[in-house]
C-alpha cells in the first residue's frame, strides 16, 4: 500500500516525526539541506533576462534527488514539512520543482514545534507553497551572489588574492571598525567623587552617601584640587542633615521569551557560548522535539503554552507568583506568526530531559525553560528608601531597595538586555527627617572616563538587531564569516579589526558606500520583509540595486590604487636565522614565514586553537591544513600527541558511549554534534539504543567512561600503510603553505585510528 511521503531537511529532524506519526502510513526523509542552489564556479545569474537565477543540483545529491522522486511517485500523498522560515519555504519550493508536485496546491507544511500534535494538525492544514516568501529568499540570494562575485575580483586585484566582500557582513565590519576608530581618538577626562561615611549620633551603625549637588545644580568635579576644596569645606562643617525620605514601591517586570537575538545575547552572557554554538545547539534541541522553532524574531506565545506554564507555576511555586492573566508580549518589528522559542513541553524541566541530552544542550535548555516560565509570572517588588541629606549648600542623596516579593527572579536572574545592572543600593538604618547626622569620613575618589568598549558577540548582534542589520537566521553567519575572511578577531572575547579589515572598510567605504551603509543596508531589509508580504515586486528591487553598483565597480576598477597590506610581525623566531616571522598568506590560507624572505625561506604552519581540548592529552587542539588545502583538526603537542580528526571537536563526551563529540556539517545546514565513535548507537543508521540482553552486552563493550579513545573513531585521520600499492598519506600536521618544498600529500578517507598510530611527514 502507498504511504505518504514527508520530506524534510535533516536525519534527526526525520527521525522525531517519523517517530509521531508511524512508519505504517507514512515514510519520512531528510534532503540534508538544499537540492538545488546557484552553481558555485559561475555568476547564474541571467541580469538581461529578468535576473533569472540559474538552480542546479547541489553536488554529490544527484542520487538522492533521484530516490525522493521516485519515493514521490510511488506516494499517495507529499508533505513538504521544511523549516517555518524563508530559507525552508524555498527549499519546500526548490523540491516540489525536482519531484514534479505542483506548488500550489496542498503540499506544504509547517510546525513551530516538533510534537505529535503539532505534526498531526500540520498534515491536516497542508497549503501551497509561499511564493512571496520564496522570492524574498531568492532576492536575498540573487542580492548577495551580485556583490559577492562583482566584489571579490576587485579586492583581489586591489588588495590581495583569496579575499571576499558580502553585502550585510561588510555592515557589520564597518560597525567594528567606527567602533575601534571611536576608541582611539578619544580623550581620557579626569574627574572626581565625594562619598562620605555618616553615622547615627545614638547608634554605631553608619553609611555612605554621594554628593550629588553644589548650590542645587549637578556636580562635576574635574580635578584633585576642586576635590580637595570640597573636602576641607565639608570638614569645617560636620552639620549634615536628613532632608528629605522618599518612600515607594518599584516593580521590575518579567521579560518576554527569547527571540533568537535575546537568546544569543544570553546564551553568551550567561553561558560563554558563541552565536554559532547556540544556533547549533537550538537546531538539536529543536529537531529533537524540546524547543520551538529557534530562529524567529516574535514574542508571541501560543495560548496552550501558557495555560501549561501557569499550571506549573501554581503547582511548583504557588498561585502567589500568578498574574491575574496571562502576559501577552508583542514586539513592532516581528515579521511572521512564528512564536517566541519556549519549551515544546512547558513542564518539562532540564533535569527531566532524556538522558542522551549532551551537558550543553542541558544548559541552554534551562536557559530557555526559565525564560519562558518566568515571564509567565508576576512582577518582582522592591520597597526603595531615597534619602536626600543637606550639608550647608551640599547635597547628598543615598538609596536603598530590599526585595519585598521575587516574583519572576524565583526563576530567573537578570539578563544582558538590562545591562546586568547591579543594584546601586546600600543597607540604610532608620531614619527621620530633619534628624542630625555625624560624618567619620569624607573620601574623594579619581576617576577617568572610559573609551566606548568593543563589541562583545552580544553586544555586537543587539546593535545588528536594534539598526535593522539581517534576520534571526543571519546574526549568526555574519558573525562567524566576518572572523572568517580575517577582517576581524576577537580579544578577550571582543571584537577587534584587523589592518586588512580597516583597509577593505576604507576601500569598501571610498567607493561603495551604500554597500556598507547602515540605513541602505536596513532600508534594503525591510524591502526583503515587503517582498515576503507581497507588496513589492523583486525583479525591480534586483534592478534598482544592480544599475548603480556596477558603475561603481567600473570607477573603482578605473580609479582606486593598489593598496598593499602591511605584515603582521610576530613575536615567533624563525628556526633557521633567528629574525622574527610575519604572518603571510598564501593559496591555501595564512602561515608563518621568515622576514628575511627571499634571503630565508623558512615557513611554518599559523596555528589557530578551537579553544577545545584534545580529547587524548587535554592540550589545546589546533586548526591545521593538509597540503592540498583541506582543513582538519590535531593536538597541539604534536608529535608527542597524535590525536587528529577531519571534523571539529567539541569539547563534549558522547552521553551514550564517552567518546568525543565532533561537528558535522550538511550542506546549507547548521552544524551537529554528532558523536566520534562508529560503533555508537546515536550515529545515524546505527540501531537505536540497546533494548535486548544481546545488544545490551555489545553496547557495554563500546561505551567508555573514561576519557574517549580514538579506536573505532571514522571522524580520525589515519594512513595507510606505505606498503600497500594503493597507500595515501594522511595529512601532516607539519604541512605549511604551498612553497613548501614537500611534495603534496593527498588526504586519505577517514579509517578507524588507534592511540599508537604514527604520524609522519
Amino acid at each position: 500500500m502507498a504511504k505518504n511521503l514527508v520530506i524534510v531537511e535533516s536525519p534527526a529532524k526525520a527521525s522525531t516525526i517519523e517517530k509521531y506519526l508511524g512508519k505504517s502510513d507514512y515514510l519520512v526523509k531528510a534532503t540534508m539541506g538544499h537540492l538545488r542552489d546557484l552553481p558555485k564556479s559561475q555568476f547564474g545569474i541571467d541580469v538581461d533576462n529578468g535576473f533569472d537565477p540559474k538552480y542546479i543540483i547541489v553536488r554529490g545529491k544527484t542520487a538522492l534527488a533521484n530516490e525522493l522522486l521516485k519515493l514521490a511517485g510511488q506516494a499517495k500523498q507529499v508533505f513538504l514539512a521544511t523549516d517555518p522560515d524563508r530559507e525552508g519555504e524555498a527549499i519546500a519550493w526548490h523540491l516540489a520543482a525536482i519531484l514534479h508536485i505542483d506548488a500550489t496546491k496542498a503540499c506544504r507544511i509547517e510546525f513551530n514545534e516538533i510534537t505529535k500534535s503539532a505534526v498531526s494538525e500540520a498534515i491536516k492544514h497542508a497549503r501551497k507553497v509561499d511564493e512571496d516568501m520564496v522570492n524574498a529568499q531568492q532576492t536575498r540570494r540573487i542580492l548577495d551572489r551580485i556583490v559577492g562575485y562583482k566584489l571579490s575580483p576587485l579586492l583581489w586585484k586591489k588588495v590581495r588574492r583569496g579575499l571576499s566582500a558580502g553585502r550585510v557582513q561588510s555592515v557589520a565590519v564597518r560597525l567594528i571598525c567606527d567602533r575601534e576608530r571611536e576608541i582611539e581618538a578619544f580623550q581620557v577626562a579626569e574627574y572626581w567623587s565625594i562619598h562620605v561615611l555618616l553615622q547615627k549620633r545614638d547608634s554605631p551603625v553608619s553609611f555612605e552617601v554621594d554628593l550629588v549637588t553644589v548650590d542645587g545644580q549637578k556636580v562635576e568635579i574635574l580635578n584633585e584640587e576642586a576635590a580637595s576644596a570640597i573636602k576641607k569645606d565639608l570638614s569645617c562643617n560636620n552639620s549634615f542633615r536628613v532632608e528629605e525620605l522618599k518612600r515607594r514601591d518599584r516593580q521590575r517586570k518579567p521579560y518576554p521569551p527569547f527571540i533568537t537575538s535575546t537568546l544569543q545575547q544570553d546564551a553568551s552572557h550567561k553561558l560563554g557560548f558563541s552565536a554559532k554554538k547556540t544556533m547549533m545547539l537550538a537546531q538539536q534541541l529543536y529537531e529533537e522535539g524540546h524547543i520551538t522553532y529557534m530562529r524567529t524574531d516574535s514574542t508571541r506565545i501560543a495560548s496552550s503554552a501558557q495555560t501549561e506554564a501557569r499550571e506549573w507555576i501554581g503547582n511548583n511555586l504557588g498561585a502567589v507568583y500568578l498574574p491575574p492573566a496571562a502576559p501577552q508580549y508583542t514586539k513592532k518589528s516581528a515579521q511572521d506568526a512564528h512564536e517566541a522559542i519556549r519549551p515544546s513541553l512547558p513542564q518539562l524541566t532540564a533535569e527531566q530531559l532524556p538522558a542522551t541530552i549532551s551537558r550543553d544542550q542541558k544548559r541552554l535548555y534551562e536557559l530557555i525553560w526559565k525564560r519562558f516560565i518566568s515571564s509567565q509570572m508576576k512582577p518582582a517588588i522592591f520597597d526603595t528608601l531615597t534619602v536626600e541629606i543637606h550639608a550647608d549648600k551640599y547635597g547628598f542623596r543615598a538609596t536603598g531597595s530590599v526585595l519585598r516579593f521575587p516574583g519572576f527572579m524565583a526563576v530567573y536572574a537578570d539578563s544582558v538586555e538590562n545591562g546586568n545592572r547591579e543594584e546601586n543600593d546600600k543597607m540604610l538604618p532608620p531614619l527621620a527627617e530633619g534628624e542630625e547626622l555625624t560624618a567619620r569620613e569624607i573620601r574623594p575618589v579619581q576617576h577617568f572616563t572610559d573609551p566606548p568598549p568593543r563589541f562583545t558577540e552580544a553586544a555586537l548582534i543587539k546593535l545588528l538587531e536594534e539598526k535593522g542589520i539581517g534576520r534571526p537566521s543571519t546574526y549568526a553567519p555574519i558573525i562567524d564569516t566576518i572572523q572568517g575572511r580575517g577582517y576581524v578577531v576577537k580579544t578577550e572575547k571582543k571584537f577587534q579589526p584587523t589592518p586588512l579589515g580597516f583597509i577593505v572598510n576604507d576601500l569598501l567605504q571610498e567607493y561603495f558606500p551604500k554597500i556598507v551603509d547602515v540605513g541602505f543596508t536596513a532600508a534594503m531589509e525591510t524591502k526583503l520583509d515587503e517582498i515576503a508580504q507581497g507588496e513589492q515586486e523583486w525583479r525591480g528591487l534586483l534592478q534598482e540595486f544592480y544599475g548603480p553598483f556596477v558603475e561603481r565597480i567600473a570607477q573603482a576598477e578605473a580609479e582606486a590604487p593598489r593598496i598593499k597590506v602591511p605584515e603582521e610581525i610576530t613575536d615567533i623566531a624563525c628556526e633557521n636565522c633567528g629574525a622574527p616571522m610575519a604572518v603571510k598568506h598564501g593559496r591555501f590560507g595564512a602561515f608563518l614565514g621568515c622576514t628575511r624572505f627571499p634571503e630565508c625561506r623558512t615557513t611554518r604552519p599559523l596555528v589557530k586553537e578551537i579553544g577545545v581540548a584534545c580529547p587524548l592529552c587535554e592540550k589545546p587542539v589546533v586548526e591545521r591544513k593538509t597540503k592540498t588545502g583541506r582543513l582538519f583538526y590535531g593536538c597541539s603537542d604534536y608529535p608527542a600527541c597524535n590525536f587528529i580528526s577531519w571534523n571539529k571537536p567539541t569539547g563534549e563526551l558522547c552521553p551514550v558511549c564517552g567518546a568525543f563529540l565532533v561537528e558535522k556539517k550538511y550542506k546549507n545546514q547548521p552544524a551537529a554534534a554528532e558523536c566520534s565513535n562508529a560503533e555508537c548507537p546515536t550515529r545515524q543508521g546505527n540501531s537505536k539504543p540497546a533494548d535486548t540482553v544481546k545488544d545490551q552486552e555489545k553496547q557495554k563493550k563500546i561505551t567508555k567512561p573514561a576519557k574517549p579513545a580514538v579506536k573505532n573513531n571514522t571522524d580520525a585521520i589515519t594512513r595507510r600503510k606505505s606498503s600497500s600499492p594503493r597507500s595515501t598519506q594522511k595529512p601532516s600536521q607539519d604541512n605549511t603553505d604551498s612553497k613548501s618544498k614537500n611534495p603534496p600529500v593527498a588526504a586519505a578517507k577517514p579509517r578507524r585510528a588507534t592511540r599508537k598510530r604514527s604520524q609522519e611527514k
